[in-house]
């Protein structure tokens, strides 16, 4: 986006459906939001942890617990910075689809929900 308006960046994976849902409400408000595949590019730990903090999530609320790749994950005694890494190495894992505007951020679950990043 330009003229001082936020970019808007979707954290994106075409296969899945509540994604590409969001993905295309965003464009029909007139959005064309930086496309992240974040499958093939994943976030820095760093960036995660960003994410996470928009979100106010910890990392074990944005894990998807379910996917096969997450096993070992589950260990409660892995702390923060051991979660984000195995998501990093293993972003099947992160919750999708996510939104991030102007230092806010949204998963879009329902995939209305990455509106609110906008207001």
């Amino acid at each position: 986006m330009t003229g001082g308006q936020s970019e808007v960046v979707l954290y994106h994976n075409p296969r899945c459906s509540k994604s590409r849902a969001a993905l295309a409400l965003l464009q029909s408000h007139g959005i064309r939001p930086q496309v992240i595949e974040y499958l093939k590019e994943p976030p820095s730990a760093e960036t995660l942890a960003d994410i996470l903090a928009m979100l106010a999530l910890s990392p074990r609320q944005l894990l998807r617990a379910k996917e096969a790749a997450a096993a070992g994950l589950d260990d409660p005694a892995l702390d923060d910075a051991a979660l984000i890494a195995g998501m990093v190495a293993n972003p099947i894992v992160i919750e999708r689809p996510i939104v991030v505007c102007a230092g806010r951020a949204r998963i879009g679950r329902p995939p209305e929900a990455v509106l609110d990043v906008l207001r």
